[in-house]
C-alpha cells in the first residue's frame, strides 16, 4: 500500500481567487455571500449566493480550448492551474508521467438550458455550435481539462451531489494507495448562476434572510433558516508519496483516511447511522480514535434538519473529546458539487497557519449543537490531523481526514 500525499492546492471560490486571499477571508471570519437581483427576476424565493467573478479566460487559453467549457470546467481550470504551481508540476513532467484526474461535478444547467432556449428559438441545431456537447455534458471538467492539459491516466467525473468533490478526492486516494495511479489531480466544481438552483430553491431550502446577506447562512444556530447556494472550483493534487520525493515535490499534508456510506433510507433527510459509519470507517483506514482528530470541518449547511443530523453524530464519536468543529459554509454558503474539495483546501490553509476557521454568525446553540465544541471566533491553533465530512443528496455520505506529513 502506498502513502498519499497531498503536493498541490488552488481554489476559486467566493472566499478569493487565489490561496491567500481565501485564507486571509477564513482568518478574518470574512463572508462571501451576497443578493443576487436576477434571481428575484426569476421568481426565486431567495436571492443570496456566494458572489463569484467568473474567469477572465482569453489570453490563457486559446478560442478552440474556451469554447468547450462550461462554467463549472472555467473554475476549476483557474484552480487547477494555481495547484499545479504550488505542485511544482511542470507540462515537461505531464507529458512524460501518466497523470491523471477525477473531478466531482453534478450538474451543467446553464449551457444546458441555453442549448435547449436557442433550438426552441431557433428551430435549428446546426446553430449551436461545436462547443455545445462538451458544455453541456456532466463532464465538462474532466473532458476539458485533462485535453487542455494533455493528461494520460485515470480520467472520469465523479457525480455524487453535495459529497462530488470529498469522494473524487477519496477515490484518488485510493487508486494511488492501491498502486494503479502514482498522480491524480482531483476537486470539485459547482457554478453559481440564476440558472442552477431554481429546483433547489422550489424545496424552501435556501434562507430568505435577504436584509442581511452576510448574517444569512448560520450552521448550527437555532435560528438558521435554510442554506445559501454558492460554487467555484477547487482542486488538490494527490500522489504517491514515493513520487512525491523522487521529484522533489512539496508535501502539504497527507491522506490517512476515507470513509464513506450510504443511508439507504430517505433521498434527502440525512440519518444518524449513516453518519457515524463514514466517519468511524474513515477513523479505521487512518488508524486513528476520536480522540486523535485535532479540528472537524462539518458538513452542517445551516438547513435545521441536516445540522441537527450532522451534530447528533460527531457528539456520538466526538463528544466526550470536545474536538473544536466549525463550518466554514456559514461564510461561504454550501458550494454543492465542490464544498467536499474546497473544504479539504481550505482545512489545509488552517493547518498551515495554524489556526481554526470561525463558524460565524454562531449565535445561540439548539440542544444539539450545545453539546459541540463549536468554534465561533477565530483560534489560533496547531493542526496535525484535521477531519472533513460531506453529505449529500440520495444519502451518499463521504468523510476525509488529512494529517501533517512526517
Amino acid at each position: 500500500m502506498n502513502r498519499v500525499v497531498i503536493t498541490g492546492m488552488g481554489i476559486w471560490s467566493c472566499l478569493g481567487k487565489n490561496l491567500d486571499d481565501v485564507k486571509n477571508s477564513l482568518f478574518e471570519g470574512r463572508s462571501g455571500i451576497g443578493f443576487d437581483p436576477k434571481r428575484k427576476e426569476l421568481g426565486y424565493r431567495s436571492a443570496l449566493t456566494g458572489i463569484i467573478e467568473r474567469p477572465q479566460l482569453k489570453g490563457l487559453l486559446d478560442r478552440r480550448a474556451r469554447v468547450g467549457m462550461a462554467e463549472p470546467a472555467e473554475y476549476a481550470y483557474m484552480a487547477t492551474i494555481e495547484a499545479m504551481k504550488v505542485a511544482k508540476m511542470e507540462m515537461d513532467f505531464i507529458e512524460k508521467n501518466e497523470v491523471g484526474i477525477i473531478y466531482g461535478n453534478d450538474s451543467v444547467a446553464k449551457a444546458t438550458m441555453e442549448a435547449i432556449d436557442t433550438i426552441r428559438a431557433k428551430k435549428d441545431t446546426t446553430l449551436l455550435g461545436s462547443g455545445a456537447i462538451f458544455q453541456t455534458m456532466n463532464c465538462t471538467v474532466t473532458m476539458n481539462l485533462s485535453t487542455i492539459f494533455k493528461l494520460k491516466g485515470i480520467n472520469f467525473t465523479l457525480s455524487a451531489a453535495c459529497a462530488s468533490g470529498s469522494h473524487s478526492i477519496g477515490m484518488g486516494y485510493l487508486m494511488i494507495k492501491w498502486g494503479l495511479q502514482n498522480h491524480i489531480i482531483c476537486g470539485g466544481a459547482q457554478e453559481v448562476n440564476e440558472n442552477t438552483f431554481g429546483a433547489f430553491d422550489g424545496l424552501s431550502a435556501f434562507s430568505i434572510k435577504e436584509d442581511n446577506p452576510t448574517k444569512a447562512s448560520k450552521p448550527f444556530d437555532r435560528d438558521r433558516d435554510g442554506l445559501v447556494p454558492s460554487g467555484g472550483g477547487a482542486t488538490v493534487i494527490l500522489e504517491s508519496l514515493d513520487s512525491a520525493l523522487k521529484r522533489g515535490a512539496p508535501i502539504l499534508a497527507e491522506v490517512v483516511g476515507y470513509g464513506f456510506s450510504s443511508n439507504g433510507e430517505h433521498i434527502s433527510n440525512s440519518n444518524v447511522d449513516g453518519q457515524v459509519r463514514s466517519l468511524s470507517l474513515a477513523l479505521k483506514d487512518a488508524g486513528l480514535s476520536p480522540k486523535d482528530i485535532d479540528y472537524i470541518n462539518a458538513h452542517a449547511t445551516s438547513t435545521p434538519g441536516g445540522d441537527k443530523v450532522e451534530a447528533q453524530a460527531l457528539s456520538q464519536l466526538f463528544g466526550e473529546y470536545k474536538t473544536p468543529v466549525s463550518s466554514t459554509k456559514s461564510m461561504t454558503g454550501h458550494e454543492c458539487w465542490m464544498a467536499g474539495a474546497s473544504e479539504i483546501v481550505y482545512s489545509l490553509l488552517m493547518m498551515q497557519n495554524d489556526f481554526i476557521a470561525p463558524n460565524i454568525n454562531f449565535e445561540n446553540p439548539d440542544e444539539d449543537s450545545a453539546k459541540l465544541n463549536i468554534i465561533s471566533k477565530t483560534k489560533q491553533q496547531k493542526l496535525n490531523t484535521v477531519l472533513s465530512n460531506s453529505f449529500g443528496f440520495g444519502g451518499t455520505n463521504s468523510t476525509l481526514i488529512i494529517k501533517k506529513y512526517n
